[in-house]
């Protein structure tokens, strides 16, 4: 099975009005709000469930360091 990841830039594209600190609930839903790509909603929702500080902190705990 192939999984995909979304693209980094569209992710911080669609949650760009968040409000952090955000739970991965705040974040599936913003992404919604803003009609992301279900690989992006799919990943958000895949999250680990705690707060995310900013879009850094999300970009981490997506793609992992780079």
């Amino acid at each position: 099975m192939t999984v995909f990841k979304p693209n980094p830039i569209a992710v911080q594209t669609h949650l760009s009005g968040v409000g952090f600190p955000a739970s991965r609930e705040d974040l599936v839903a913003a992404a919604r709000d803003a009609a992301a790509a279900d690989v992006i909603v799919d990943a958000l929702a895949a999250l680990p469930e705690r707060s995310y500080e900013d879009l850094a902190d999300v970009t981490e705990a997506l793609f992992g360091d780079r």
